[in-house]
């Protein structure tokens, strides 16, 4: 340990934030030392935040929370030659073994023995972001051009959510595109399908500020607004008659006056079960399905109405490889590529307010009735 003690946020239970001291790590000959300048709050957060727990993860010790993060060098270690104090970076905050045939194989994201900041899975618990500096190997630092800023640079990580779907979609280019979640990552989804595969793209949610929200700032051609009604009682003819109904709905919506008809691909961001059940509906015969929200770990779904038409359900878990290539999408003023500053909707300054940013990320509104989007902390 260091000599260095740093202000922290503590997660110590369930709303339970309190701002705390902690001895800093030794800066070791490869780590480098980053004040923290802004940090994104992550539905995985709000989860820790509100339950102490993220679905089956328990947290078993006071927990900093805190991913989505972008900072500058302070410090490097003697044997750091890529970053110099000064330097901006964007954190790539999960640390694989780098040993195992995962990570030989550049699926690190899927390693056994991951750490990732923020998560409570491995024990002791890998500490996040909300720290005002924090020790971290410089390999997992990415360099910011003078483009892109601190908060788009705390976006990296969300958008390498993103790019890696794209990655495991492998979608030929002009395809039709449906998102399931118009939040901050649908949204980057979206974003990505645009400039990346130049697709069209669809995009659905339950609420309708959000779909046009996202027509509106260039990231969608169409949106569908799915309807609250839940089918009672529950039977699986009658969830499956819904999601059929859905799919519809999506198949139905017009660009321009041409109905989108069966999309190529889908991005599901929700985790709902009748939204990835209409998923399988929407998407045409040889089309793939990424399933990226992590909700409902338990869901009962048309199996066969996939399988005989060979549609893929492919499960997407953060990102590999992802950062640099989404660094340089973030420079390149792709004009693909939608305004992402648009997604951060609501800005909190000094570790005083992170209870605060909490709060807001988990509401749909703010007072003065704008979209809670991507609430960010500015440290």
């Amino acid at each position: 340990m260091s000599d260095t003690k740093v202000k922290t946020s503590v997660l110590h239970g369930a709303k339970d934030l309190r701002l705390e001291e902690r001895q800093l790590p030794a800066l070791g000959p490869e780590d480098v030392l980053i004040s923290v300048k802004a940090t994104g709050l992550c539905g995985s957060d709000l989860h820790y935040f509100h339950h102490f727990r993220n679905g089956d993860i328990q947290v078993r010790e006071p927990l900093t929370l805190g991913h989505e993060s972008a900072g500058v060098v302070t410090a490097v270690g003697p044997a750091v030659s890529s970053l110099q104090p000064g330097d901006r970076v964007a954190l790539e905050v999960g640390q694989p073994c780098e040993r195992c045939e995962l990570c030989l194989g550049g699926r690190y994201n899927i390693c056994r023995e991951m750490k990732f900041r923020s998560s409570a899975k491995a024990v002791p618990h890998a500490q996040g972001t909300l720290q005002e500096l924090i020790t971290h190997p410089a390999k997992w630092c990415h360099k910011l051009p003078s483009e892109v800023s601190n908060e788009l640079g705390a976006l990296a990580e969300p958008l390498s959510v993103a790019l890696h779907a794209s990655d495991r979609a492998k979608l030929e280019e002009g395809s039709t595109v449906l998102v399931f979640g118009a939040g901050a990552v649908g949204l980057l989804c979206a974003a990505i399908s645009k400039a990346i595969t130049q697709a069209t793209v669809v995009i659905a949610d339950i609420q309708q500020d959000r779909v046009n929200f996202a027509v509106e700032n260039g990231f969608a051609d169409a949106a569908v607004v799915v309807p609250l009604k839940q089918p009672r009682p529950e039977t699986i003819d009658e969830k499956l008659a819904f999601a059929k109904e859905v799919a519809e709905l999506v198949k139905g919506a017009k660009i321009g006056d041409k109905p989108v008809g069966e999309v190529t691909g889908t991005y599901e961001c929700t985790g709902v079960e009748s939204c990835l059940q209409a998923s399988i509906y929407a998407t045409g015969p040889g089309g793939k399905i990424m399933i990226i929200g992590m909700g409902n770990p338990i869901q009962t779904l048309p199996i066969s109405a996939a399988s005989l038409r060979e549609v893929d359900l492919i499960g997407v878990f953060r990102y590999a490889n992802a950062y640099p290539r989404v660094i340089e999408l973030l420079a390149s003023k792709n004009p693909l590529l939608p305004d992402l500053t648009r997604l951060i909707t609501q800005r909190y300054t000094g570790m005083d307010n992170i209870p605060k940013a909490f709060e807001m990320a988990a509401r749909v509104k703010d007072d003065e009735g704008n979209l809670v989007i991507k609430v960010m902390v500015d440290m």
